[in-house]
């Protein structure tokens, strides 16, 4: 294993960036990321996780750094737990290719579309969940949209390494590309005219959620083939936008594995 001081070390050249934390670190690595260095806590030395790292990391050859915890202060924020990589991007694919995915695995397609979610917490929880429930992709607006960055990764825990984004320059383009090819289009908002229980989500599908402030945008909204919503008895008729999809996905699940659902 290579090992060597921090000062020995430049700066960041501008096709490449950082990743940051225990789990997106670890992800990176095993998922087969481009990585140019990993750089470590001293003092994190010993923990399970931090030997996991060290031995992915002499597998495939990649350089290490130990360095001052000053070192991630300055340049993370908090939770950075002693450990960043420096990474080339990963790459957005074209909708052509995220077309394919659903084919390779002779599955009925399932995507989400956001509709212009900024927040980069809310949009790595949401590919945490499109990683447990087994999306084959989502869809981004390239402009006021949280695009893939370190706070994503970190948010998603790892889980970016493993769900294909596709970003385009206008949703609603890909949502007509997307019931071309019989995919069923379903909006979620708290206004939905239908329950997301009563609905068939066995169907090829592309689930579209809203901005963390309007929803869907009116346009947007208008696209879909249907908008669902979920009941609600609190005092409070909204949910986090990551926790929506993440009920939503697993309904999703729940009926494509139960084999009392619907036929």
């Amino acid at each position: 294993m290579k090992i060597r001081k921090a000062e020995q070390t430049g700066r960041l050249r501008s096709d490449r960036e950082w990743i940051y934390g225990l789990n997106p670190v670890i992800e990176a690595i095993k998922a087969g990321r481009d990585i140019k260095a990993i750089f470590l806590s001293p003092s994190k030395k010993d923990s399970l996780k931090i030997r996991e790292i060290e031995k992915e990391a002499e597998e495939k050859k990649i350089l290490i750094t130990r360095t001052d915890i000053s070192f991630f202060h300055a340049r993370f924020p908090k939770g950075h737990q002693g450990v960043a990589a420096e990474v080339m991007p990963k790459p957005y694919i074209s909708l052509e290719e995220l077309f394919e995915i659903p084919s390779r695995k002779n599955e009925p397609s399932l995507f989400i579309i956001l509709d212009c979610i900024e927040d980069p917490r809310n949009f790595g929880a949401i590919l945490r969940v499109a990683d447990a429930v087994g999306i084959h992709g989502i869809v981004i607006q390239s402009h006021r949209s949280a695009a893939l960055s370190s706070e994503v990764s970190k948010s998603s825990a790892g889980a970016v390494e493993y769900v294909p984004v596709s970003r385009v320059a206008n949703i609603k383009h890909a949502i007509k590309e997307m019931k071309e090819r019989g995919i069923k289009v379903v909006g979620a908002e708290a206004t939905g005219e239908m329950l997301a229980w009563n609905v068939n989500f066995k169907v090829p599908l592309a689930l579209v959620i809203g901005s963390e402030g309007k929803g869907l945008r009116r346009t947007v909204k208008e696209s879909c083939d249907i908008v669902v919503s979920l009941p609600m008895k609190g005092k409070i008729n909204s949910l986090n936008v990551s926790v929506a999809v993440g009920i939503l996905a697993f309904e999703i699940l729940r009926q494509r594995f139960h084999r009392n659902s619907f036929s």
